[in-house]
């Protein structure tokens, strides 16, 4: 008998735990509903300005600043590299007739007057034809690796911010963890109203630090596929001012 007793009381203290979750669950999917309804009627703009209130205006605007940041820096390199891009073969046949016509002064204006890396790294080595080939040769290289690193200048800074979003907004999930436990620690409940703040600032600092690290790893990734094709450029219209200079040496 006492077992039978023991067996109904457990069986009817898991039927009351089952009846309270679920009404848990359902008053939390009509209040997730309620505020569905309640966003419908809003614009994009106004449903993101409220989700960042609610994250925290701490984390959320570290995070925003890192976006803001990154952004900045990203497109100052890509002015930077657009403006940076030079239609080599022209610049090649330039300085190939100047070579012919003028000779090094008038190869060298050329140089001077045309804007890019390439450009400038063909003045250097047309600088340094009146000391050999091999000086010239030296000063294409020598000057290529100085504007190679005009070129990769501040990127460092955007892939630490594409590190540094989505680390805030996990340690922002931590504190909203905490504070969801600091409140179920005050409330001795783990009812999801208690819970339910703490959480939501947890998920949303996450997001939005994701978000910003997508957002800027696109760019980060278009800035060094940029990078990387004025590098070869630069590599190949170097051998190209090299077999020049030898040719008009001869």
């Amino acid at each position: 008998m006492k077992k039978l007793l023991t067996i109904l009381a457990i069986t009817g203290l898991l039927f009351l735990g089952s009846v309270q979750n679920s009404y848990a669950v359902t008053t939390a999917v009509q209040t997730e509903e309620a505020a569905t309804e309640a966003d419908d009627g809003k614009t994009f703009h106004q449903i993101l300005k409220q989700r960042f209130i609610e994250g925290g205006p701490f984390f959320m605007g570290i995070v925003l600043i890192a976006l803001i940041l990154g952004l900045a820096v990203a497109i100052e390199r890509i002015i930077y590299l657009n403006m940076a891009t030079t239609n080599t073969d022209k610049l090649i046949t330039s300085i190939e007739d100047a070579l012919s016509s003028g000779g090094v002064e008038a190869a060298k204006e050329v140089a001077r007057n045309t804007k890019g890396p390439v450009a400038s790294i063909f003045y250097q080595g047309l600088d340094r034809m009146d000391e050999g080939i091999e000086q010239a040769e030296k000063a294409v290289v020598s000057y290529g690796g100085v504007q190679m690193g005009l070129l990769e200048k501040n990127i460092s800074w955007l892939s630490l911010f594409i590190a540094l979003a989505p680390m805030l907004g996990f340690m922002g999930t931590v504190i909203g963890m905490i504070g969801a436990f600091d409140a179920i620690a005050a409330a001795g409940d783990i009812s999801p109203a208690v819970v339910a703040v703490g959480i939501k600032v947890a998920l949303l600092t996450t997001v939005f630090g994701l978000v910003v690290a997508i957002i800027l790893q696109i760019f980060y990734n278009y800035i060094v596929s940029k990078v990387d094709s004025i590098v070869n450029n630069m590599e190949d219209a170097s051998i190209s001012l090299v077999d020049l200079l030898i040719r008009h040496k001869k």
